[in-house]
Formats: structure tokens, C-alpha cells, sequence
């Protein structure tokens, strides 16, 4: 894939982008600002460097979608092969460098990728929402039970009523005085099982789902 040639300048022979801490560095000095400018960039190398190590953890199509340099991907493939913590050090600090030579829309690109891959999918939200919903009209619907047993038969029925039952108990107050006072049912081991429960068979059957649309997909 081509890439775009990058902005800059040179001075001493040394290829200077614009927008890069290096480019930074050079204005603060022509403006006098020399103290402040290396504190910044020590405390703004320090950033880059982490944020070069974060890059180890970012899935593969977020990677490639930044399109990065090879040198700098493959200083991360060194550094995720070292064990030693000196060796480490260095190559993370060398990563650190690279990262330094990259344009500020790469980085604001690199720090994006890494918050959208921390966020959960849209699938996993409204996997979240539906088991939530589904525990709470079984705890507050008895005809609820014989619903979600219809729409997944799977279902251990004897551990789901048994949740059901242990979950509606935890949640009557102690006594009549929490009652008058407005405090909130409890919300004990039984509830948060049974969450558990109802969000693994709704993923299962999402699963089969997917199987089932790969496969039909395959026979065309």
C-alpha cells in the first residue's frame, strides 16, 4: 500500500516531520523556550514509548489499519520477542524513538484504535441488555420461566429455577424497618449467577446463529 509522503525538513542532514516532538522541539528553541521544551519532551517521549508498547495489544486489523512504517513494526515484533528486562528497556525506548517520527495524525490514529478496542462490540451490548431483562422477569414473572425454556430448551431447567428461587429470596428486604426506609432488594450471589447463566445461553444460541449464516454462505 503507498503512503503519502511525509511533511518536513531537514537540518544536519536529519529528516525532521513537521508536527513531530523533534519539529516541536526546534520551535520552542528558536523561541527561547529551551527548559520547557525538554521537559515536555522528556514527559511526552515517556507517553509515546507507552503508547508504542500499547500498540502490542491492538488486534490485527486495527494495526493494519494505521499503516504503519515496517521499521517501527518490526521493532515491536523484537520487542515482543524479548524476555530480558534490560533488552526490553531498550527496546522500548528505541520504539519510544520511532514513534516520535511519526506525523500527529498517526498517533491521535494509534490512540483511536486502542479506545475502540476497549470498547464492547454493539453485538456484546445488546447481549448485555437482553439477559438483563430476561433475569428480571423471571425473578418478578412465574410464567417467565416456562417463555425462556420455550425459546431455549437447552437450558438446565432445574439450575435455572433453582437460581430463580435463591435470587427471589436475596432480594425480599430483611426486615419490615428496610422496607419503610426505601432501601434497595439485595442482590446476592444467586442474581449475578443467574445472569451468568442467562447471558452464556443467549450467546451460545448467537453463536449457532453465526454457524448457521457461515454455513448457508459456504453452500452458495
Amino acid at each position: 500500500m503507498s503512503r503519502k509522503p511525509t511533511k518536513g525538513y531537514y537540518v544536519k542532514g536529519q529528516f525532521v516531520a513537521e508536527g513531530s516532538e523533534l519539529d516541536l522541539e526546534l520551535k520552542r528553541e528558536l523561541k527561547g523556550d529551551v527548559d520547557v521544551s525538554r521537559t515536555d519532551l522528556k514527559r511526552e517521549s515517556t507517553e509515546l514509548q507507552k503508547l508504542g508498547e500499547a500498540l502490542l495489544t491492538l488486534r490485527a486489523d486495527l494495526l493494519n489499519r494505521l499503516d504503519l512504517p515496517d521499521k517501527l513494526l518490526d521493532a515491536l515484533t523484537e520487542l515482543q520477542r524479548i524476555t530480558n528486562f534490560e533488552g526490553r528497556r531498550r527496546q522500548s525506548q528505541f520504539v519510544g524513538k520511532l514513534m516520535r517520527q511519526l506525523p500527529p495524525a498517526t498517533l491521535d490514529a494509534a490512540r483511536a484504535a486502542l479506545a475502540e478496542q476497549h470498547l464492547p462490540s454493539a453485538q456484546e451490548t445488546a447481549l448485555l441488555h437482553t439477559a438483563e431483562q430476561w433475569r428480571d422477569q423471571l425473578i418478578a414473572d412465574d410464567t417467565a420461566l416456562a417463555r425462556w425454556m420455550v425459546d431455549f430448551p437447552g437450558t438446565d431447567s432445574q439450575q435455572l429455577r433453582a437460581l430463580v428461587r435463591q435470587a427471589r429470596k436475596d432480594a425480599v428486604p430483611s426486615d419490615k424497618a428496610a422496607v419503610s426506609q426505601g432501601k434497595a432488594p439485595r442482590q446476592g450471589r444467586a442474581y449475578r449467577e443467574l445472569f451468568q447463566l442467562l447471558r452464556a445461553q443467549l450467546a451460545g444460541t448467537a453463536d449457532e446463529s453465526d454457524a448457521f449464516m457461515d454455513e448457508a454462505h459456504d453452500d452458495e
